[in-house]
């Protein structure tokens, strides 16, 4: 049996989609459950942040998680596939009819996603101050807290509503299937299985 981590929500959801429509089964979470098992896998229902966290310890041999989470966790996981779910890019906020100033002597940047924004500022060899903010984000740079913020965006419809405008974007970001190194050798061919039947359902 294969144990797979899906975060809350649309994604799971998507996901599942792909399932049923590769293994020809009905793959539904029932009300608030939070396993489902069925044909030889178990599926978990987490919270996104934490889906590479469980293929990690080993309590899920594979997971479905958007690049810029992996990327902020940096844990050593195998990138098996990219599902092409969800597909957003990390990118600055700034207050309308702003540039971000690339000349200042230190940037003050609000985000959750600080592991990105640092290394953005490091190949740029810039000082950058970041403040960790879980929501309502788009507040911060209005109220004089940064200069300006790093965060998902999907349309920039949020921002716009909020007084900014999307600045440069720092990378693309889509849901992809990974997998726990240790996982990935014991099952390997249940693993690989899996992947070609998805991809050809992509």
């Amino acid at each position: 049996m294969l144990t797979i981590a899906l975060p809350k929500g649309r994604i799971a959801e998507e996901t599942l989609d792909k399932f049923e429509k590769a293994f020809g089964e009905k793959f539904i979470f029932e009300d608030r459950k939070l396993i489902l098992e069925k044909a030889g896998f178990r599926f978990l229902n987490v919270r996104n942040q934490d889906v590479p966290t469980y293929v990690m310890h080993g309590a899920a041999d594979l997971g479905v998680v958007g690049l810029d989470v992996l990327e902020e966790k940096e844990y050593d996981l195998i990138k098996l596939l990219d599902l092409e779910l969800g597909r957003c890019k990390v990118a600055f906020g700034l207050r309308a009819g702003e540039k971000l100033n690339f000349d200042k002597s230190k940037i003050t940047i609000a985000t959750k996603h600080e592991v990105i924004a640092k290394k953005y500022f490091e190949q740029k060899a810039m000082a950058v101050e970041i403040i960790k903010l879980y929501g309502s984000i788009e507040l911060a740079p209005l109220v004089g807290l940064c200069d300006c913020i790093v965060d998902i965006v999907e349309t920039g419809e949020t921002m716009k509503q909020n007084g900014l405008e999307v600045g440069p974007t720092i990378m693309e970001s889509s849901a992809h299937l990974i997998a726990n190194k240790n996982s990935f050798y014991a099952k390997k061919d249940l693993i690989l299985d899996l992947k070609e039947r998805i991809e050809a359902h992509l």
